[in-house]
């Protein structure tokens, strides 16, 4: 119901309206029945789908999407330190702008009244059952109900999120670029490959990740062109553009194999070109250091079936090898070739961009990984790199409860930490699909531990938005969202730089 029903709603009740008439608007919560002024309601609605927010205040339900912006969902029951109850067909949020629009759940809407100024009273005398700094008056024997508490939804937004109020008077949080420059300070990648592997048919491969433009997953529809290459999956549509999907299994003359929701695509670039590769799993993001790495030897690099493979790298003291794919290989199959042509001539008739055109700059690479049930991205020029979780870390006395302890990365010493305990989210038992995340911060290679990592995506600038301020430490470390309506996604966007405040950090490093 909009704001402008509602209005329509109160006139009708009252048959006319006048400057000394207030319209306000009845819910319950708890068994008390309050009222709000009608001016600043914008709309009510049924308890939307929502995403939570780790660092914010616990009557934070978490964040919905309400025709493409983001709306905190926050429980007036919780407020009130009223007992929890099931949500129901009743129950319903009312979004009040109080500077940002914000949706407070009630356990139903009663009726929208108008009310003439002298039926307005003081609220000294319920002074001892309730609150009464969150009052404004209190209405009696109106809209069917004996006595009704006016609530100020400022002075309560003021007083359960008091850091909200001190964000929105200092300065304004930047929606730009994240700054990425803390990240940058370890850049001694010249001697070392910085590669995306990938399982197939139990084979690892990898390819350099300035070839990999994306990582996602699979389709619901995949269109299938007629009469094309055994290896040429078919086709799907990645952000209103047409990709051909080539199967590694046919290519390499694999057995065929089921997709399912391990697999992934790895989007690969050559130019203004695009591919989807089909794998069976994306395994992690690799540092390889050169000295690890070898050509393929002569004789087998000549085979047509190896020709794609131009190195192998050596880890975990040689009993791991991962096959290293050369993109400019792979781009010369001729049925890859055709793919592409076909792709380019549909492309050119279905989408107003010219050939060549540079998107880039309209859009942000993100790393995409899940925690509990919701979802996080990080710059992935942020992210050193990412590792499979050992069988076991070695402890840290007195450390923070957070810091699971060290492990051995190539010689060096790194921290990790579990990213559900810095955030505040139950704890889980390890797995094998948990990986550890890479930054380096202030100069401190660290580790986090995420419950999975999805993909890697291109997300446009415009579907990112300064996230609501909902406490000082989520504003600091959670202050954007990327909004997907049309995916029904809501990704929380992680400024890496505020993973682990300074002092913490020197801790750890000492």
């Amino acid at each position: 119901m909009s704001a402008e029903h509602l209005q329509e709603a109160a006139v009708d009740e009252e048959g006319t309206e006048s400057a000394d008439v207030h319209q306000f608007v009845t819910f319950v919560v708890g068994g008390e029945v309050f009222a709000v002024d009608m001016a600043p309601v914008q709309e009510i609605i049924r308890l939307p789908a929502v995403v939570r927010v780790p660092l914010a205040p616990s009557s934070l339900l978490g964040l919905a999407n309400l025709r493409g912006k983001v709306l905190p969902i926050i429980l007036l029951r919780r407020i009130f330190g009223f007992p929890e109850q099931a949500h129901d067909d009743a129950t319903r949020a009312l979004v009040i702008d109080v500077g940002q629009p914000l949706g407070f759940v009630v356990d139903r809407v009663a009726s929208v009244i108008s009310v003439r100024s002298e039926q307005i009273e003081p609220v000294a005398g319920i002074q001892g059952t309730f609150n009464s700094e969150l009052l404004t008056g209190i209405l009696k024997d109106v809209g069917g109900f004996a006595m009704v508490m006016v609530l100020n939804f400022a002075r309560l937004v003021a007083q359960e999120f008091a850091e909200i109020a001190q964000i929105a008077r200092g300065t304004a949080m930047t929606g730009g670029v994240l700054d990425s420059s803390a990240d940058n300070e370890d850049k001694e990648a010249s001697d070392e490959l910085q590669l995306v592997s990938f399982a197939v048919a139990g084979q690892e491969y990898a390819i350099d990740i300035t070839s990999v433009q994306e990582i996602v997953q699979i389709p619901e529809t995949i269109v299938h062109v007629p009469n094309s290459p055994t290896h040429v999956l078919g086709l799907m549509t990645l952000r209103e553009r047409l990709l051909p999907l080539v199967s590694l299994r046919s290519l390499f003359a694999l057995p065929a194999r089921a997709l399912d929701e391990k697999s992934r695509i790895v989007v690969v670039a050559l130019g203004q070109a695009a591919v989807g590769i089909i794998t069976d799993s994306v395994s992690e993001v690799l540092r390889v250091p050169l000295a690890q790495v070898d050509r393929m030897p002569g004789l087998l690099a000549r085979e047509d079936a190896l020709s794609d493979i131009t190195e192998i790298c050596r880890l975990d003291g040689g009993r791991r090898l991962v096959a290293i794919l050369s993109v400019d290989n792979m781009f010369k199959h001729t049925v890859v070739q055709e793919a592409l042509k076909t792709v380019d001539g549909m492309n050119a008739n279905t989408h107003d961009e010219q050939p060549g055109e540079d998107r880039s700059d309209e859009e942000e690479q993100l790393v995409v990984f899940r925690l509990a049930e919701s979802e996080f991205g990080v710059p992935i020029e942020s992210v050193q790199e990412i590792v499979r979780l050992p069988d076991e870390l070695t402890p840290v006395p007195k450390a923070p409860a957070y810091v699971e302890g060290v492990i051995n990365l190539r010689g060096a010493v790194l921290p990790v930490i579990d990213q559900r305990k810095r955030l505040g989210l139950p704890p889980i038992e390890r797995n094998d699909r948990q990986r550890i995340m890479v930054f380096v911060l202030n100069g401190v290679r660290t580790g986090f531990i995420v419950d999975t990592v999805t993909e890697v995506l291109k997300i446009p600038k415009a579907a990112i938005e300064t996230a609501p301020r909902l406490s000082g430490e989520q504003a600091r470390l959670l202050g954007r969202v990327a909004n997907l309506e049309q995916q029904g996604r809501m990704i929380q966007l992680i400024e890496p730089a505020h993973l682990i405040d300074t002092t913490e950090l020197a801790d750890l490093n000492t």
